[in-house]
């Protein structure tokens, strides 16, 4: 028997649904929290700690029967820019979108500056990306810089 006859696929093909790729391993937990997979009853797939051609190791989810808002889309963005999601429909991808982190971050990112006025009045946050590699934003109000580590989503 040839290599590639004995591969086999380790979780089984998605009919309907998303697939989100290239997740970093050490986010995998805080992408399956921050879309409230716990609470799904769709048969949900999660692979952390992978073999990747483009990383040093990543994380694969694939959840039936559930696509995402734009604002999910944003979210992930912020806690793991550069993942890759594919919709699947009929066992084939039909849409297939880099979610990568955009110029300015509104409404999903928490001040960590406790005297910024978007902790006090009722309006939305808006930070600038200051760098997208490390993920650095800076808000719009008080101009305390927020890393990537620190990050506390609304």
């Amino acid at each position: 028997m040839g290599k590639t006859e004995k591969k086999e696929l380790l979780v089984a093909a998605l009919e309907n649904g998303t697939v989100i790729d290239h997740i970093p391993s050490d986010k995998v937990f805080d992408v399956v929290s921050l879309l409230g997979l716990t609470h799904l009853d769709n048969p949900i797939t999660i692979g952390a700690n992978l073999r990747s051609r483009k990383m040093e190791s990543k994380g694969i989810i694939k959840i039936a029967d559930r696509y995402f808002t734009e604002e999910e889309c944003g979210k992930l963005s912020v806690i793991a820019p550069n993942i890759v999601m594919s919709i699947i429909r009929d066992y084939e991808v039909v849409e297939k979108k880099a979610i990568t982190l955009p110029d300015e971050v509104h409404g999903i990112v928490r001040c960590g500056n406790p005297k910024c006025i978007t902790n006090h009045e009722p309006m939305q946050t808006v930070f600038h990306v200051v760098d997208k590699n490390a993920v650095t934003l800076r808000c719009r109000y008080c101009g305390k810089d927020v890393l990537q580590k620190d990050i506390k989503l609304l």
